[in-house]
């Protein structure tokens, strides 16, 4: 299964449409998680288009009504358990404990895989068992102007789970980072 993964578009007021690169990127998924920071349904709705699309409601998405955005999502995934919620605590910064902390309080079961948002700051963490990924914004990377940014993308097979942030270029797509579960402690006994 191959997840497309976005966050912080903040649409319209970043840009009306989304980058052709992104929107070329998720023409194969299987299911787009969008972590949140919609602005407008607009972009939910593009994305839709290409796959089943589920946000994580943000901050700037107060008054968003649609069955397609929740606070926070789990979803089993290819026998992967992915959870998505906007903010999290810095995997960088944070101890395992406070990030687990956090998540008990947001979720009934704890997921595997966890994508989040809000800091538009791309990542990849191991927190514990747990993969983190954050895409970033393909719209304001980094928190800074109008500019090319980042996506995701999680790939999930019978014995791995891969996940890579890719840098949105004129010409399409360029890696940036890249983690797969023969590298991470991942537990994969229930895709094994």
């Amino acid at each position: 299964m191959r997840i497309g993964l976005i966050s912080d578009t903040h649409m319209p007021g970043s840009l009306q449409d989304l980058w052709p690169q992104a929107m070329a990127a998720f023409e194969n998924v299987d299911c787009i998680l969008h972590a949140g920071d919609l602005h407008s349904i607009d972009i939910v709705d593009q994305l839709s288009m290409l796959a089943p699309t589920y946000v994580s409601r943000g901050n700037g998405d107060s008054g968003l009504v649609d069955d397609r955005i929740k606070d926070a999502w789990l979803l089993e995934l290819a026998g992967i358990t992915v959870g998505m919620i906007h903010r999290l605590p810095s995997p960088a910064r944070k101890s395992s404990d406070e990030i687990i902390g956090y998540l008990d309080q947001h979720f009934d079961h704890r997921p595997q895989v966890l994508i989040y948002g809000h800091t538009h700051l791309e990542g990849l963490h191991q927190v514990a068992d747990l993969l983190i990924i954050n895409p970033g914004s393909p719209t304001l990377p980094r928190n800074q102007s109008l500019r090319l940014g980042t996506i995701g993308i999680l790939d999930i097979s019978s014995d791995s789970v891969n996940a890579s942030i890719y840098q949105l270029t004129e010409d399409g797509l360029e890696i940036q980072q890249s983690t797969s579960s023969n590298n991470l402690t991942l537990s994969l006994d229930s895709i094994s």
